[in-house]
């Protein structure tokens, strides 16, 4: 099973085109609501969506052709350097993934406020004007504006194509080619799927209680690969002392480091007996636990609850525990250096956007045809 379905595959490639739908379903849910929909201004609304589809189709296919060269270049390379030490390199990329998957697992709570972030974008490239008349028509962001809806959901698409050709290879290298194809394709249809439901029926209480499983699986699978990575480190140097790989070789003594075991059974032994591999892909299960690995397992999640519970306060006070000016988010280095706090609005200069794409001559390009201000209100303010 774990050589023809890789669950962590599975759950990146939802993660990622979850996001990616979300971006269509938004700028899709502002043309039909803006504009009215096919009944009021059917040529602008038509030519709107297909600009919509046409960007994301293309973001999707110049992606596959990226990554599939991108993925068989990294597993190729990372073939040749394998043999020697695949016990230590299956510790590190369970590590690596352990933290990719933990990182990406918090958003899957928050679609609302991922939709809420598309949908400022969104209005914010609707609303600039060109500053040179007509030679800013010729500049690019100008252009950009023209076909704002086709370059949004491409860029989207593609970026998030990307990031999950990077997270799959990083996870993903040693294990088969044969356990790729079947959860990338079933990832993408139950992000389709999940974000069409998003789409058609917002999102509610059950809606809300399926992301909270999903995400519960996902860092089920994190502490597994954690502390799997933790257990490959000691196997690793276990075999170098005893100059093979004593785990493949059977359950018995011998095959086990007998100073570091904290509980070992003569069965269930995930490198030769099949079917125990789906645990061991899943949960992380091993026939022979180590202090390393059952320690690691338990730090990961008391690390986690921690987390969880930090995000929970600042949900409700604004602010991290003693540290009234200080969020979690600042706390990413990433923050300052791409000058987010900047580009943070508040309240008011967000009412005061919203105002502006409602005077916008939303499609002008297209035909000369002013937004349904109505319905952009609807849009704008869902509740």
């Amino acid at each position: 099973m774990a050589n023809v379905f890789n669950v962590q595959v599975f759950f990146i490639v939802f993660r990622e085109s979850l996001e990616a739908i979300i971006v269509v379903s938004v700028l899709l849910a502002f043309l039909k609501q803006g504009l009215g929909g096919a009944s009021q201004d059917p040529k602008v609304y038509k030519q709107l969506v297909r600009q919509v589809w046409f960007g994301a189709l293309s973001g999707v296919l110049i992606c596959l052709i990226i990554g599939g060269g991108f993925i068989g270049a990294f597993y190729g390379l990372g073939k040749d350097i394998w043999g020697k030490s695949e016990d230590l390199w299956e510790g590190i990329f369970c590590i690596i993934a352990a933290v990719i998957i933990s990182l990406m697992g918090m958003p899957m709570l928050r679609i609302n406020k991922m939709k809420e972030k598309w949908r400022i974008k969104l209005a914010q490239a609707l609303v600039k004007d060109p500053k040179d008349g007509k030679m800013g028509k010729f500049r690019i962001g100008h252009w950009a504006k023209k076909y704002a809806m086709f370059i949004l959901p491409f860029i989207t698409t593609l970026r998030e194509g990307l990031e999950a050709v990077v997270f799959v290879g990083g996870v993903s290298l040693n294990q088969p080619a044969s356990s790729f194809p079947l959860p990338v394709v079933v990832g993408l249809i139950a992000g389709v799927f999940v974000g069409g439901l998003l789409y058609y029926f917002g999102t509610n209480a059950s809606m809300q209680i399926f992301l909270i499983i999903s995400t519960c699986i996902l860092y089920l699978i994190a502490a597994g690969l954690f502390s799997r990575g933790v257990w490959s480190f000691e196997t690793n140097s276990f075999n170098r002392k005893t100059g093979g790989d004593a785990s493949e070789n059977g359950s018995g003594p011998g095959s086990y480091d007998i100073a570091k075991s904290v509980w070992h059974v003569n069965c269930c032994n995930p490198e030769i007996n099949h079917g125990w591999d789906i645990f061991n892909a899943l949960l992380g299960w091993q026939n022979s636990a180590t202090y390393g690995s059952v320690i690691s397992y338990n730090i990961y999640w008391l690390f986690m609850i921690s987390v969880i519970l930090l995000m929970l306060f600042e949900e409700r006070t604004g602010h991290l525990p003693f540290c009234k000016n200080l969020t979690l988010r600042q706390l990413n280095p990433l923050y300052h250096i791409k000058g987010k706090k900047k580009s943070e609005l508040t309240a008011v200069e967000k009412e005061e956007l919203f105002h502006q794409v409602k005077q916008q001559k939303f499609g002008a390009e297209v035909a000369e045809t002013e937004v349904n201000a109505e319905d952009t209100k609807q849009f704008l303010d869902p509740k």
